[in-house]
């Protein structure tokens, strides 16, 4: 049962917390806090500088024996409004880390401002999806980055722009930072264009990928080809890592609860054991 501290100065910490994950496995926090807003959030880097950000938990696999170390959620209104800046040439677009990106997605999309729909079924806060910098066939997060606001682990301010984050395959470089909020470049667009992309973008992975199945997406990263093979690829070339699951035999393996699924093969699934 989730119990209650008493605050810590501002802070409401819960204990024995339940970690929500889209695997829906895993132990639980020992300590988990939701900041109201910024100094509340510094408040718990004071109390942990090694804390944990818990986002949407959609590529989150948690330890049977739970976390230690203090789990901040940036739920609350402070950390997921967004607000769209309709004078703005390059289509500005200011979000909280915490938003959630399916409903940016949705939004931007109804909007008519261009470049996230290409995301489209990609489940996770904003901050997690940079963090990460999350993509697929049909983009990656990083393209719409114009600035992103954070603190450090000692609870001081840090603004980086674009050109400032390492941002390359599944990488941002960001890991040592809580972010806060996001500057997005999103210029106008057609919005039924958009809407008929993104349609395009969810059908095509409905078809291909387990979206109904507990996982938390692909897990591994395609790797890069380190040799020539004849049916697989060529020297320096990314490759599928589910095709080459896939072609070794690895489709519907099971150990106890977990499987690889028959339908894409970089997908771990779980089920009840």
């Amino acid at each position: 049962m989730t119990t209650l501290t008493k605050r810590a100065q501002h802070v409401q910490i819960q204990t024995d917390a339940p970690i929500e994950t889209w695997f829906h496995i895993g132990g639980r926090a020992d300590r988990m806090a939701t900041p109201n807003n910024a100094a509340e959030l510094a408040e718990c880097l004071r109390l942990d500088p090694n804390l944990r950000v818990l986002g949407d938990g959609a590529n989150l696999l948690v330890d049977d024996d739970g976390v230690g170390e203090l789990v901040v959620r940036l739920s609350s209104p402070a950390f997921t409004a967004w607000n769209f800046d309709d004078e703005s040439v390059a289509g500005r677009v200011r979000v909280g880390a915490g938003a959630n990106l399916p409903k940016l997605i949705l939004e931007s999309v109804r909007r008519g401002r261009s470049g996230l729909q290409g995301l489209g079924g990609i489940p996770a806060t904003l901050g997690g999806a940079l963090v990460m910098n999350a993509g697929g066939a049909f983009g990656q997060i990083a393209d719409t980055v114009a600035r992103v606001h954070a603190l450090d682990r000692s609870g001081k301010p840090v603004t980086l722009d674009r050109d400032d984050i390492d941002f390359c395959y599944r990488h941002s470089g960001l890991e040592s930072l809580i972010l806060t909020e996001v500057e997005l470049d999103l210029p106008e667009d057609d919005p039924e264009a958009l809407r008929t992309r993104l349609k395009e973008v969810m059908q095509y992975k409905k078809a291909s990928q387990p979206m109904r199945e507990q996982s938390a997406g692909c897990a591994f990263k395609n790797p890069i080809m380190d040799r020539d093979m004849e049916g697989i690829g060529i020297r320096g070339e990314r490759v599928s890592a589910g095709m080459l699951i896939d072609r070794a035999g690895g489709k519907g393996l099971r150990v106890g609860g977990a499987s690889v699924s028959p339908q894409h093969a970089n997908f771990i699934v779980t089920q009840p054991s």
